[in-house]
């Protein structure tokens, strides 16, 4: 019998959205928060504009391109995308976990488009990206929150194109390498990698991607929240810190002192760095453990933000690994996501500290062989 370990994870929090705050966080940070204040005043702006510029410079995002915040999260955002840039040519839609089949689902089911192409593959895989008609409009994920497999790289999207690349990046970006000049829309949340808080996204738009916007007008009704042309025109004034509706400026503040950490550990590098590091943690985990192994088949795919790994146990057991684990205080909010395959799902993105993942798998391995013990315990009576 594995000995119950002594020590706990300074942070036990490894959900993969909201994700853990970043070390050494403190309610301090947002003292100057301009609570209270319209958005749309001096101050207000100049401090969404300011997370807009230093996200930009952080992830190293063309000068050319636009960033914009947006209500919605990154669901907000993707919608935003669709439908303001689909319809002007055939789509083609990957997918491969629970997020990118949701396009697929508003691509196909809401603006009904008819010359549509859906790639797909289960959970666990990639579909055969060498097949992607680049003709055509591309609407992917770069990374699987859902399925832990992710985009090897960008190297299948070609540089000379004639369809636009619209990307959910949530769980990439701050952990992944982004080719940018390969995206023409791309969209994140604050909630993923740096941890900060919900309900606000991102919308990243390169030249091209304005272009459309400008040039076509989609024969669908748009709501007022998805809608980013006026008089023919792109409506700049989003990409500069005026928000479409009301942000808040409490959430902006939060993620200021996120970017602000980042900034001080080393930026997109040490990102980058960390994550790939607490990966290497599970992947040493699993190699040593006949009972754990990733759903992602391909090791070239497998995601190092959200990692999503099988556990040799029925349901209900696995269940009471999960529900053991958390009454332990060693590790909250690891399940699979409900439509996936069950098993557990440690976030890996850098606001994690190694050392409370280290911790967590210890706790993980003495929880699998109480629950397994339990069994054969039953078994042999």
């Amino acid at each position: 019998m594995i000995k119950k370990p002594s020590a706990k994870p300074k942070n036990p929090c490894f959900s993969s959205g909201p994700c853990a705050k970043y070390p050494g966080y403190s309610l301090e940070a947002l003292k100057e928060a301009p609570l209270g204040r319209s958005h749309r005043s001096a101050l207000g702006r100049s401090r969404l504009f300011e997370a807009i510029q230093r996200t930009k410079k952080l992830l190293g995002i063309p000068d050319e391109y636009l960033v914009g915040i947006v209500p919605g999260s990154d669901t907000g955002a993707m919608e935003m995308a669709l439908w303001n840039l689909l319809g002007a040519r055939g789509v083609e839609v990957i997918y491969f976990e629970a997020f990118g089949r949701d396009w697929a689902h508003d691509i196909l089911n809401e603006l009904k488009l008819e010359e549509v192409r859906v790639l797909s593959a289960g959970y666990g895989y990639l579909p055969d990206l060498s097949q992607v008609d680049f003709e055509r409009d591309v609407v992917f994920t770069w990374n699987g929150t859902t399925s832990g497999v992710k985009v090897p790289s960008g190297d299948f999207i070609p540089s000379r194109r004639q369809g636009l690349t619209i990307c959910d990046a949530t769980s990439a970006v701050f952990a992944m390498e982004i080719p940018w000049e390969k995206l023409d829309a791309a969209t994140f949340s604050w909630q993923k990698v740096l941890g900060g808080e919900a309900a606000h996204g991102m919308l990243v738009l390169s030249p091209r991607a304005v272009e459309r916007i400008e040039s076509y007008t989609p024969p669908w009704p748009i709501p007022k929240v998805f809608r980013l042309k006026k008089g023919g025109k792109l409506m700049r004034d989003i990409f500069e810190g005026s928000t479409i509706n009301t942000p808040s400026l409490l959430c902006n503040e939060d993620y200021l002192a996120a970017l602000e950490w980042a900034e001080s550990i080393g930026g997109l590098p040490a990102l980058i760095r960390r994550s790939e590091d607490n990966f290497r943690v599970i992947e040493k985990f699993v190699s040593e453990h006949d009972w754990i192994h990733f759903l992602a088949a391909d090791p070239a795919t497998r995601s190092n933000t959200s990692v999503c790994l099988t556990v040799d146990l029925p349901p209900e057991k696995l269940k009471q690994l999960i529900k053991l684990l958390e009454g332990e205080g060693a590790a909250y909010d690891i399940a699979s996501y409900r439509e996936a395959p069950p098993g557990l799902r440690f976030w890996c993105g850098a606001t994690v500290e190694r050392s409370d993942l280290e911790l967590a798998l210890q706790w993980l391995e003495w929880a699998y062989n109480s629950i397994a013990s339990r069994k054969h315990s039953v078994e042999r009576e």
